[in-house]
């Protein structure tokens, strides 16, 4: 991937501050003109012209496919969207049929194969209710397909189911005790019969069963960068937590390996030399511990990069793991007991998810994604070390070849470290044909989470811009980002919040250099964190940015933490601060958006859906009454049947409609 060479800082700002204000229209204060049609409430979004419709639609039928597992038969299950949401289907061969399995008006995730040895065949599936991601589980039974529901079916929420080895025991975390507290439950599939088996308190979630289902690993989630594993007993519920060197740590993937003694794990821990002093790590490895022995092996020791994933296939003989390499997916396979790293066929770039072994451990499913081509399933043949496609999703009947992959550049911002100049990683999106006055316009895409990533993954809003309308996007990963280690990660927590902030400023000046871009025309669009950093970008650089999209963002951090539902709120609270604490809820009060309302200078977008259990749609009603207060123009988009982001293809296609509409009005000036 090629990289663009960065102008010093020193000429960064002085170009910066030689750039002229972006003069904004006036806007006198109007009605506001509201529209409900069906779930959708809309307000002051004018009608999306048919021309405009007809040119989004083949981008907008796009599709992808992803793996969720294999079935005893040698099939594979996917997920994919032939209608309105995404649905469970099987292929049986490369390219063959994909035959669909569910049929809901709700997405279906979470989806879990029975494995080979369960007396029955199926799979367990998660769904929930307009997007309120009260999820319950389900299951599908292959023979009659017929569907069973396995939990309470109350306002709780279910997930992360993990099957023994025999199918005979689920294990998967609910809510369902008390609203709050993510606990381990296990449910016989024979008999039905389920217990709560972890109720230690905290957001809790089951890992993996040892071979002989005696044992239980399980995992409690505190932050990005701290977890707590340990070992239930199955029949005593008897809960041993793990020592964790240095008393806080990242874990990720936690799995007992093929003997049912020693096992697998990714984790940035402390490493302890051979003078038993702990040597902190930046990144998570994929490591191996045999506790009766002692021994510690890091097995990605050589990759500098996070390890995100790993997979052991169900005969023992070999380990699947990816590391994330500056936003790029290598995947990487050893054999046990061995360790040794077998020859792989090479892979187009992209990001790679959902590593699945076949039932005889000869092939390894996983879903492949690039900035050119959706999401679709390659299998490997290990021994032969040959790759094959098994789904080829469509792209709308578009030239994929025309399609833009990103470059990686790398942007000075305000800090140092050490004595050289921090430098932020983004994606940009540069339209292949000339741009109409020498400078292509610019829209910044901003990541959720805050501890997201943002991936040269496949994106038709940015093909469609850059081929279309000849927008160029920058898609920045700003401190705070995960992928780039646990200093960066931790750079904007608590009352380091707006410095994630500053990082689009020094953005900004940076595209005020680049001569192929418009430094006069640039927009902000995100969703989640990302929209509160749409909004703390306006309040700070509306002199700088004509116009803004907030999805599903957080407008005050008090009220949010306030009104988030209860099984969110101490981790939330863990990443950005507790508004409990008084001089935190100072900090909140400055910085948040909805208090410095009146510095949005510049036209605003708000997009939401009604049942967001994470960012309540409150955020959204009180920061477009604010920034109307200001004469600004305000856009509103409420869906009633969403939550956080839009799964319903009719929702989403509207909503792409009116975002490119409104990037037409105030970015391109009417173009």
């Amino acid at each position: 991937m090629s990289h663009h060479t960065v102008l010093r800082t020193a000429l960064v700002l002085a170009l910066a501050a030689a750039l002229p204000a972006i003069a904004q229209p006036e806007v006198k204060r109007a009605d506001v003109q509201r529209d409900i049609v069906g779930n959708r409430t809309s307000e002051n979004i004018p009608a999306i012209p048919a021309a405009l419709v007809d040119q989004l639609n083949r981008y907008q039928n796009t599709r992808g496919a992803g793996v969720a597992g294999w079935t005893r038969d040698g099939c594979l299950l996917i997920s994919t969207r032939f209608a309105e949401t995404a649905q469970v289907h099987r292929v049986c061969q490369p390219l063959g049929m994909r035959e669909q399995l569910t049929f809901y008006p709700e997405p279906v995730a979470g989806i879990t194969p029975a494995p080979t040895k369960a007396p029955q065949d199926g799979f367990v599936f998660a769904k929930d209710k307009g997007g309120d991601e009260f999820a319950q589980l389900y299951w599908f039974d292959t023979a009659s397909r017929s569907t069973t529901l396995l939990t309470d079916g109350s306002r709780s929420q279910n997930g992360g189911a993990v099957l023994n080895r025999d199918g005979s025991l689920m294990a998967y975390a609910s809510t369902a005790r008390n609203g709050t507290d993510r606990d381990v439950w296990i449910r016989d599939t024979r008999t039905g019969a389920a217990r709560v088996l972890v109720t230690a308190g905290g957001s809790w979630g089951a890992m993996d069963f040892s071979p002989d289902s005696k044992e239980l690993l399980v995992m409690r989630y505190v932050s990005a960068a701290e977890s707590h594993p340990g070992v239930v007993d199955v029949a005593s519920g008897k809960l041993t937590l793990f020592p964790v060197d240095g008393g806080k740590a990242a874990f990720g993937g936690f799995a007992f390996a093929p003997d049912g003694k020693a096992v697998y794990y990714i984790s940035d821990e402390p490493l302890l030399g051979k003078n038993s002093q702990s040597t902190p790590q930046e990144f998570q490895s994929l490591r191996f511990h045999d506790p009766e022995t002692g021994r510690l092996d890091v097995l990605s020791a050589d990759i500098p990069w996070d390890v995100e994933d790993f997979s052991i296939a169900d005969d023992g003989r070999h380990l699947a793991f990816v590391s994330n390499e500056d936003g790029i997916s290598k995947l990487h396979v050893l054999a046990l007991p061995s360790h040794r790293e077998i020859k792989l066929p090479a892979l187009p770039l992209g990001v790679i998810g959902g590593l699945a072994f076949s039932p005889d451990g000869g092939r390894l499913a996983l879903t492949l994604n690039s900035a050119t081509s959706p999401s679709d399933v390659q299998v490997i043949d290990l021994a032969k070390s040959t790759a094959t496609r098994w789904t080829a999703s469509e792209v709308g009947g578009l030239d994929a070849s025309k399609f833009i992959a990103p470059t990686l550049v790398r942007y000075p911002t305000f800090d140092k470290v050490g004595d050289a100049t921090r430098s932020i990683p983004a994606f940009f999106y540069k339209p292949a044909t000339p741009a109409k006055n020498g400078k292509y316009p610019v829209v910044i895409n901003i990541h959720g989470g805050p501890e997201g990533q943002s991936f040269p993954s496949f994106n038709p809003t940015a093909q469609f811009m850059a081929n279309e309308l000849g927008v160029a996007m920058l898609v920045p990963n700003v401190r705070g980002s995960s992928g780039y280690g646990k200093t960066y990660l931790s750079l904007d927590n608590a009352d380091k919040r707006e410095d994630s902030v500053k990082d689009i400023g020094a953005l900004l000046e940076w595209i005020a250099t680049q001569p192929d871009l418009d430094a006069s025309r640039v927009g902000v669009i995100g969703g989640s964190y990302g929209g509160y950093m749409v909004l703390a970008s306006l309040t700070h650089y509306s002199d700088r940015i004509r116009a803004g999209v907030d999805i599903v963002g957080i407008s005050h951090f008090g009220t949010f933490l306030q009104n988030t539902e209860s099984y969110r709120r101490d981790l939330r609270r863990a990443e950005y601060g507790d508004e409990r604490d008084p001089a935190m809820a100072a900090v909140f009060e400055r910085i948040s958006p909805l208090n410095n309302a009146a510095r949005i200078k510049a036209p605003l977008f708000v997009a939401q859906g009604r049942n967001d259990p994470r960012v309540p749609w409150t955020e959204a009603e009180q920061i477009v009454k604010a920034v109307r207060g200001n004469g600004q123009p305000v856009w509103y988009l409420l869906y009633a049947d969403e939550g956080h982001g839009f799964r319903k293809k009719a929702n989403s296609d509207y909503y792409n409609a009116a975002t490119i509409l409104f990037w037409q009005q105030y970015l391109l000036n009417g173009e």
